[in-house]
């Protein structure tokens, strides 16, 4: 895959690019099949944001069901070149899914936050390809502070308040607070530069996960929203342990433990469990 140099460029300083007609009918068919069957059998990893609300939306992380259908599907996907031109990095691991249904008009947004936040992720070489199969209009899709990857490192939010979106996961000021971005836009609409597109199926959002970023919810003109993210990294990946607040946590953010528990702090972020996929 040829990717011009201004989306390069878009990804290097703004932390996201949209990617049109990344993906062709066949290619979405199978990933669209891989998301079904994932709703269908949901791992441990599975939640309801907001749990017990109207706005509940159905969340899962790293399947581990699921992970040898993807781990089989990603090296047929245009992502290891596509990051491999993005990042200018010589191989691409796939690292896993996350996938976001949200449905019936009252699925709140997805919190700001950082992913690098919930897992130990250091170096450059990150991606997310954010995949919706709905086409969405501008107001109920992926938004990103424009630049904030080159910025400070938050806390994450617990994604459990819906009252305080900036509720912290590691807390004890170890890192700093979120802000809470939507108050803050809606006293200044330009307190935050954020990016958002207009999608269609096919269209890929490509996001670096240290930027700042949500998912906004869906209304009446959007009653759903049906999502599956591909995280992959590359050759500047690095471990990076989380903060000690949370002892098990620090070392995985939840996810593979095992293999998380034989890397050092700055290592290479390398392991047979991910797929590589260039």
């Amino acid at each position: 895959m040829h990717v011009h140099e201004s989306a390069r460029e878009a990804f290097w300083n703004d932390g996201a690019v949209l990617v049109e007609r990344c993906l062709d009918d066949a290619q979405l068919a199978l990933l669209r099949e891989a998301f079904d069957w994932a709703v269908e059998h949901p791992g441990p990893n599975a939640s309801g944001m907001f749990r017990g609300t109207e706005r509940q939306s159905h969340v899962d992380n790293a399947n581990p069901l699921a992970k040898d259908r993807l781990d089989a599907m990603v090296s047929s996907l245009p992502f290891g070149e596509l990051f491999a031109e993005l990042w200018g990095s010589r191989h691409v691991w796939y690292f896993a899914e996350e996938i976001f249904l949200k449905a019936g008009g009252l699925g709140a947004r997805t919190c700001w936050h950082q992913d690098t936040a919930y897992l130990p992720w250091g170096g450059e070489h990150w991606g997310n390809a954010w995949i919706s199969f709905q086409a969405l209009p501008k107001r109920n899709a992926l938004e990103i502070v424009r630049g904030s990857r080159h910025g400070v490192q938050y806390d994450g939010t617990t994604f459990a308040n819906p009252d305080d979106p900036t509720e912290p996961l590691h807390g004890g000021g170890v890192l700093p607070r979120l802000p809470d971005i939507d108050r803050e836009l809606a006293a200044d609409p330009d307190a935050y530069d954020v990016l958002s597109w207009e999608t269609r199926p096919g269209d890929v959002v490509v996001l670096h996960p240290r930027s700042l970023h949500g998912g906004a919810g869906v209304d009446a003109g959007c009653p759903e929203r049906h999502t599956l993210v591909l995280r992959f990294f590359g050759d500047d990946a690095t471990f990076r342990p989380l903060p000690d607040v949370h002892k098990r946590f620090a070392r995985n953010g939840t996810l593979f433990a095992d293999e998380m528990a034989k890397l050092n702090p700055g290592d290479p972020f390398r392991s047979p469990v991910f797929r590589q996929v260039l």
